[in-house]
Order: structure tokens, then C-alpha cells, then sequence
């Protein structure tokens, strides 16, 4: 890569910053006395669980204990990128500045993204305007789903379309809002290309495994789309041999694949055996359900880039008969595995769209048109591509402009927060609501009954009762049973409670300690 592309790639990374910083500032900007912003503009429950494991690290963890759960199991190691950046924040106002370290980590890897889908592309692409073409698409585009949102149809088939909530299956809500997925896609990109060039023996193979490992640490799913991609490969590469179309040795590719797949399959195998024999574990894994919605949306966020990329991959089959089959290949299995009989099947989809992007952009440049009719298919494609991204940006501007629940929270509930990360001790049990209990391990080092779906285990037995717990539907053993069975050390009143039923009946276990505002923090007592 020359120092020229290395410019372009800063220059296009200073304007991603840029356009998905704007709404963040304008929440910060839009607070007020009266709220204080959470610091996301989408996907707000995750990201409270995010500066929640950031305070964990603040706090001295190296394991991740979920704090959604009274009973949260030993430990195990994940969620590292986030325990670590907790592990820069201390003194006072510490929420803001897990938030504030939150979005430099987001700003520090958008070029770090940009750099590695651009290499990764240059293996495929041979001029750099393509390349560049490319790099822009798989990083702020998107497919049509804006069209359904323009003709009301955004619940089509029981699902939004999938440029607005899959950072799988595009790239842009990455770049808006998730570090933690702009890391794991510049290390899986990263670790394909070292396995896309073996010619130096296993020299290669051994930094895409170390890659791969390091990928299996920040999000293990996606170590399967690379071996899937690794995979796929191998595989169409012996037919291709089988059927004559090729008599280049294998041997190389075969080495940097068990180089590659060798080195990182420990941390999958860790995973694995978490999920088949540590009982919390094997519960958030059975409900982190993330299925794929029905084909039709796929071939909707797909349609606007099918017909080039299908140019491109005959092309690079043709002329690189080796090399060539890997996009291609890498493409049909990320959609196999994005209908394969387990619970997250949308995570595998990783790395399908700069698959696309790549494709799409070789198939343009080899359309037999002039130079200038060429660049005009790129340019309307592109437009094409563009709105769903401008509905995010524009939908976070128009969401942070009205300071409510739950990009922002309450002051009063913000002061509520802040006594008990004074007053309690660290991983102390508090009972509340289930969108309270998302908020509160933010800013305080507690641990909540529920707050978040996969990680709350059995949410599904759990949640009814706390409800019944704060709507007075329970009697005053089956209280103190939930509270005993929970290791409950206090309990938080506010709107959210109260919106459950009449707060009336004060069980003879809890003893006010902090009451302002309309929020109420109650010790509870031995019975």
C-alpha cells in the first residue's frame, strides 16, 4: 500500500468520524440539568452492558462476571476489549468517562477498519479507484431496506430490513457505534489476507493464526466466518483440481490453513467447552437468540450489488483460478451459515458484505464500457447504497434532539444511581426493573436481579416475578422468598416501578435509606 493510499484511507476515515460522531455531540449537547445521555443513540441496552463491563475492569476484573445476574457464575474470559479500556478510567464522574473512553476506542478504530477492508480489497482489485470504491461501500453502505422504510413496509416478513439493526450483515452500524465489532472485522480481514498470500510458507499462516486468536478473544463468532471462508476455499479448490481447471500445487494453501486454523483453534474450543459444561455460560448462549429473518430481506439488502458481484466473481474465477475462488466461495458459506440450525445465526454472516463490495467493484471495472460510462454505474450504485446510512444518522439527530428514556435518563434517577455506587458495596444485589436493572451496573459496581436479555439467566421465570414483586401480586412470603432466593441487598423505587402496579404494601424487610425525587433506595433486612 503506498503512502498515497494510506492518505486516501485517513482522508475517508476523518469523514466517517466525522458523520458518526455529529449525533453523539448533539446528545451530550441536547442534556440539560434535567437528563444525562447515555452516550448511544441505538442499540442503548447494549450499550449500558458495555460501560457495565467497563466498570467491572475499572474495578479490578480480568474475568467477565455478567452484572445482570444475582448468581453470575465464576468467571470466564470475554468481553477483554471492554474490561480493559475500563481498566484507563478513575477518580470521580466515572461514568462519563467510561463513556468518553467508550467512543475514543470507536474513533481510534474506524481507520483501523478502513485500512484493513482496504488492503484486503487490493488483493482482488488491481486499480486503486476501485479499491477506494470498494473500501467506501463495505463501510458506510447499505442495501435497500430504505425502500421498505419508504413505502411503510419496515416490518415486511415479521423484520425490519437488515441495513437498519445487523452490523453483520453491513458494515456501517460498526463504524457508528461498535468498537468492539470494528476490531473483530479489521482482525478478521486482516487474518485472510496473510491466509490469501501463502507463497512465503508458513510464515503467513502462523500471523493470520495469531490474528485469529487475538479475533477469538474480542468476538468468537467470527473466528467460524473466517473458517468458514478457509474452509469454502480448500474445498472449491479440490473440486476445481478434481474437475481440471487448475494443476497448481495445494500444498501452500494448505499449510497456511492449519497454520491459521491451528493457532486459534484453542480459544474456540475454550468457548466451546464454556457453552457445553458451565451452567451460566450454556444458559446466556441459549438465550442470545439472534435468528436470520426471512431470504427475501437478505436478497433486499443484497439486490442493489448482486448483478456486479456476480460479474466479478466469473471474472476472477476465470483469470485467477486459484486465488479467485475464495470470495466467492467465502459468500455461499456465510449465507449457509446464516440459516444453520443454531440459536445466533445472523452473527455468521460476518464479512459477507465486503465479500460483496470487493466483488461488485471487480465486476464494474471489467464491464466492457468506457472509462467514464464505467464510473457512472459506480456512482449511481453508490447513491443507492447511501440512504439507509443517511436514515441512521439522520434518525440519531432526530432521537437525541428530545431528550427522553432511554437514550437519556432522569436526573433524579442519574443521583439515585450515584448513592448506591457510593453506599454499596461492590456486587451487591439490587432489585428493580428490568430497564432499570439495564441501567444501574452503568454507573454503579452492583449486580442487578435482571437487566439484560442473554445475560440475565432465566429471565424468562424471573422477570414475572420481580413484576409481581413491584405490582403488589404477591403475597409476603412469596416476597421474601424472591428476595432471599435473589441474595437481595436493596431495593430501587422509581417511575419504572411504579408503572408495575400500586407501590402500596411495604414489605416489613425493606428499610429506607435514600428517598429524592421520587426515587427510593430501601435496605433490605433479615426477616
Amino acid at each position: 500500500m503506498s503512502r498515497q493510499e494510506r492518505r486516501w484511507c485517513l482522508a475517508l476515515s476523518v469523514v466517517v468520524i466525522i458523520l458518526t460522531s455529529l449525533p453523539y455531540l448533539a446528545g451530550f449537547a441536547s442534556a440539560g440539568k434535567d437528563w444525562t445521555f447515555t452516550g448511544f443513540v441505538f442499540g442503548v441496552g447494549d450499550g449500558n452492558s458495555y460501560i457495565a463491563k467497563m466498570l467491572q475492569g475499572a474495578g479490578g476484573a480480568w474475568l467477565f462476571r455478567t452484572p445482570y445476574s444475582a448468581h453470575p457464575g465464576a468467571g470466564i474470559v470475554a468481553f477483554l476489549p471492554y474490561l480493559l479500556l475500563g481498566k484507563l478510567a478513575a477518580g470521580v464522574e466515572i461514568h462519563l468517562q467510561l463513556v468518553l473512553l467508550y467512543h475514543t476506542a470507536r474513533l481510534v478504530m474506524i481507520p483501523i477498519a478502513i485500512l484493513a477492508t482496504y488492503r484486503f480489497s487490493a488483493i482482488f482489485l488491481a486499480q486503486r479507484v476501485w479499491r477506494q470504491w470498494a473500501t467506501i461501500l463495505a463501510a458506510v453502505g447499505g442495501g435497500l431496506g430504505w425502500l421498505l422504510v419508504a413505502s411503510g413496509q419496515t416490518a415486511l416478513f415479521g423484520s425490519l430490513p437488515l441495513d437498519l439493526y445487523s452490523p453483520e450483515t453491513f458494515g456501517f452500524l460498526s463504524f457508528y457505534g461498535l468498537p468492539h465489532l470494528l476490531l473483530a472485522k479489521s482482525l478478521l480481514l486482516l487474518a485472510l489476507a496473510f491466509y490469501l498470500q501463502p507463497s512465503v510458507g508458513w510464515r503467513n499462516g502462523v500471523v493470520a493464526g495469531l490474528l485469529l486468536l487475538g479475533l477469538g478473544l474480542v468476538q468468537p463468532l467470527t473466528v467460524i466466518s473466517a473458517y468458514a471462508g478457509i474452509g469454502a476455499h480448500l474445498a472449491a479448490l479440490l473440486l476445481a483440481r478434481w474437475l481440471g481447471s487448475h494443476q497448481q500445487p495445494l500444498g501452500p494453501w494448505l499449510r497456511s490453513a492449519v497454520a491459521a486454523i491451528g493457532i486459534s483453534i484453542p480459544v474456540v474450543a475454550y468457548y466451546a467447552a464454556a457453552t457445553r459444561f458451565d451452567p451460566v455460560v450454556r444458559q446466556w448462549a441459549a438465550q442470545n437468540i439472534l435468528p436470520s429473518p426471512h431470504p427475501l430481506h437478505y436478497l433486499m439488502a443484497y439486490a442493489v450489488v448482486l448483478v456486479p458481484a456476480l460479474l466479478g466473481a466469473r471474472d476472477l474465477v476465470r483469470r485467477e483460478s486459484v486465488l479467485g475462488l475464495f470470495l466467492p466461495a467465502w459468500f455461499a458459506a456465510l449465507i449457509l451459515l446464516a440459516y444453520a440450525p443454531v440459536t445466533v445465526q445472523r452473527r455468521l454472516a460476518d464479512g459477507a458484505w465486503v465479500a460483496l463490495a470487493v466483488l461488485a467493484a471487480r465486476g464494474i471495472s471489467t464491464l466492457r464500457w468506457s472509462d467514464r460510462w464505467r464510473r457512472v454505474a459506480a456512482a449511481l450504485l453508490l447513491a443507492a447504497a447511501l440512504p439507509t446510512t443517511l436514515i441512521l444518522i439522520g434518525g440519531g439527530w432526530w432521537a437525541v434532539a428530545r431528550p427522553s428514556v432511554p437514550l437519556y435518563r432522569p436526573a433524579a434517577e442519574v443521583r439515585a444511581m450515584n448513592w448506591l455506587a457510593d453506599h454499596a458495596a461492590p456486587e451487591q444485589v439490587v432489585l428493580a426493573s428490568f430497564d432499570t436493572g439495564n441501567v444501574l451496573p452503568a454507573w454503579a459496581p452492583i449486580r442487578s436481579v435482571i437487566g439484560h436479555g442473554p445475560e440475565t439467566a432465566g429471565l424468562a421465570e424471573l422477570r414475572p416475578k420481580v413484576e409481581g414483586f413491584f405490582g403488589n401480586a404477591m403475597t409476603e412470603s412469596e416476597r421474601r422468598a424472591l428476595l432471599v432466593g435473589q441474595s437481595v441487598d436493596f431495593v430501587l423505587v422509581g417511575p419504572e416501578e411504579r408503572k408495575l402496579g400500586p407501590w402500596e404494601s411495604i414489605p416489613p424487610e425493606l428499610r429506607p435509606v435514600y428517598d429524592e425525587s421520587g426515587y427510593t433506595v430501601y435496605s433490605v433486612d433479615e426477616p
